[in-house]
């Protein structure tokens, strides 16, 4: 309605609401042949995953079931293979080890991957700095358990060189004593991934705003007043993807336990996965090494997920 000068002028639709509703869906059939095809592309995706993910996951619950070595056909035992594995003390010592696994892989390789980006980070030749720390990821698993093998077997490469310096440790049993072993090995692993760590955060320092940071240091914020009030809480989303990678990543341990000890001696060093392989394909255990595949699977999927939902519901939060 248009009124006099000086007197408010009110704009109407030009259509009622229920035109309007009829509108909006005419537009959502417009666009519904259009996700049609979007799915379609899809597909082959999905199926591809079911086919090589969950296909095999199912079978191999099933196997958990039975008695079963390989050859004919699987026997249902029902939980007879998960009540053996409860009251087996070398998976009660597998599961003791992995936690360390999980607790030392957060522990040094993350916390040694923050500090070297943070010192290096703007810092001139910083990316040369940090170049020796990153040519280990490029070494397989196997490599490093063979490099590290030969330093700390019994009178190997880093028992000579204490013996040849005159310092205490060259008679060390480093990976005949657990656990002992276990710690050794944890170091290994973290020399191949602290380097990537560190890249991943270097690259999360570059994505903070830099009004912010220099806020905080006309404030007077410097050290550790800055990184821990202003750096460090922009940086958690990093953060929690580097060490949810790391839990995921120790639970699943494998290849430098098995070429540097083979879970001995007396399989006290073994791991979660490396019990599965042990049952699996060594003593021909199909239906127990099953039941610790779940187990490790279930394991792993529920720390990942009660993980990320308290970070995420952190940051919702704060």
């Amino acid at each position: 309605m248009s009124g006099s000068p000086g007197t408010a002028t009110t704009v109407r639709p030009t259509g009622s609401d229920s035109d309007l509703g009829e509108r909006s869906a005419a537009q959502q059939r417009t666009r519904t042949p259009y996700e049609w095809p979007a799915r379609a592309f899809s597909l082959p995706a999905v199926l591809l995953v079911a086919l090589l993910l969950y296909l095999p996951f199912v079978w191999t619950t099933y196997i958990s079931f039975t008695d079963y070595n390989g050859l004919g056909s699987p026997v249902w035992v029902g939980l007879s293979n998960y009540r053996d594995m409860v009251s087996d003390s070398v998976f009660l010592t597998a599961v003791g080890n992995t936690l360390l696994w999980v607790v030392g892989s957060i522990s040094l390789p993350v916390a040694l991957g923050l500090l070297i980006a943070v010192l290096t980070y703007g810092r001139r030749f910083g990316t040369l700095i940090r170049l020796p720390f990153l040519i280990p990821y490029a070494v397989s698993g196997v490599a490093v358990g063979v490099i590290w093998g030969f330093v700390l077997q019994t009178q190997g490469a880093l028992g000579q060189v204490l013996e040849f310096l005159n310092l205490p440790g060259a008679s060390t049993r480093w990976l005949l004593e657990g656990p002992l072993n276990t710690f050794v090995m944890i170091g290994a692993a973290s020399w191949q991934i602290v380097g990537v760590n560190a890249l991943l955060f270097v690259i999360g320092l570059q994505s903070i705003p830099r009004e912010p940071v220099e806020a905080a240091r006309l404030d007077g914020a410097t050290g550790w007043t800055m990184f821990r009030c202003i750096v460090w809480p922009q940086m958690r989303a990093l953060t929690t993807v580097v060490i949810g990678l790391s839990i995921v990543a120790s639970l699943k341990t494998f290849d430098i336990v098995w070429i540097m000890t083979q879970g001995g001696p007396g399989r006290v060093s073994e791991t979660l996965a490396l019990t599965m392989y042990r049952e699996t394909f060594v003593l021909s255990d199909y239906g127990q090494g099953a039941a610790i595949a779940v187990f490790l699977s279930v394991v792993t999927f529920a720390a990942s997920i009660i993980y990320l939902r308290r970070q995420l519901s952190d940051r919702a939060t704060s």
